[in-house]
């Protein structure tokens, strides 16, 4: 599937500026990491516009998605030990 032009600078906004690691915006946008490297290639950061709300709220759901993952795997290894300790017999 083609992207659009508009996606694949958000893409290359994301991945420079939000933090997380290309192959981690690739796997959430839904692309592969030699295709985000490609558009980062392409798009220079002196290409990209002053930053949009849409873009400001693409980062702001990028950090979430991390937020939200971490606090299911600690709500995981709580799950686990409550559990555990709930077998153990005084």
């Amino acid at each position: 599937m083609k992207q659009t032009k508009e996606f694949r600078r958000e893409a290359v906004r994301i991945a420079l500026n939000s933090g997380l690691s290309r192959k981690r915006v690739a796997t959430d946008l839904g692309i592969g990491k030699s295709t985000l490297g490609h558009w980062v290639s392409q798009y220079r950061t002196a290409d990209l516009s002053t930053p949009e709300p849409q873009a400001d709220l693409a980062r702001e759901n990028e950090r979430l998605r991390l937020e939200n993952r971490v606090l299911r795997e600690e709500r995981k290894i709580l799950k686990k030990a409550t559990q555990f300790f709930a077998r153990q017999k005084p």
